[in-house]
């Protein structure tokens, strides 16, 4: 169970829990702030015309490296999360 939750996933991508861990902490925030900036822009239609779709673009092609990254050494490539089990 420990090595499913902390371990698995982050070797399938060649990366320690930690390093993981900082890799979609950055994804994550980068995401809340394209976020604000999106809601600032519906309020503000004039600022931050870009904000959103500029984040998206960028997080999906640095996600896109990492997958190609993954299937290069063979291990199964990132996709849509899908739970493992059932609650």
């Amino acid at each position: 169970m420990f090595n499913r939750l902390f371990v698995d996933h982050p070797r399938t991508v060649d990366e320690s829990y930690t390093q993981h861990w900082a890799v979609a902490s950055s994804f994550g925030l980068r995401m809340i702030v394209a976020g604000i900036g999106t809601i600032i822009h519906g309020f503000v239609p004039g600022l931050l015309t870009h904000a959103g779709s500029d984040m998206i673009r960028k997080l999906h092609g640095e996600m896109t490296r990492r997958q190609s990254r993954a299937t290069k050494m063979g291990t199964k490539p990132l996709g849509r999360w899908q739970p493992e089990y059932e609650i």
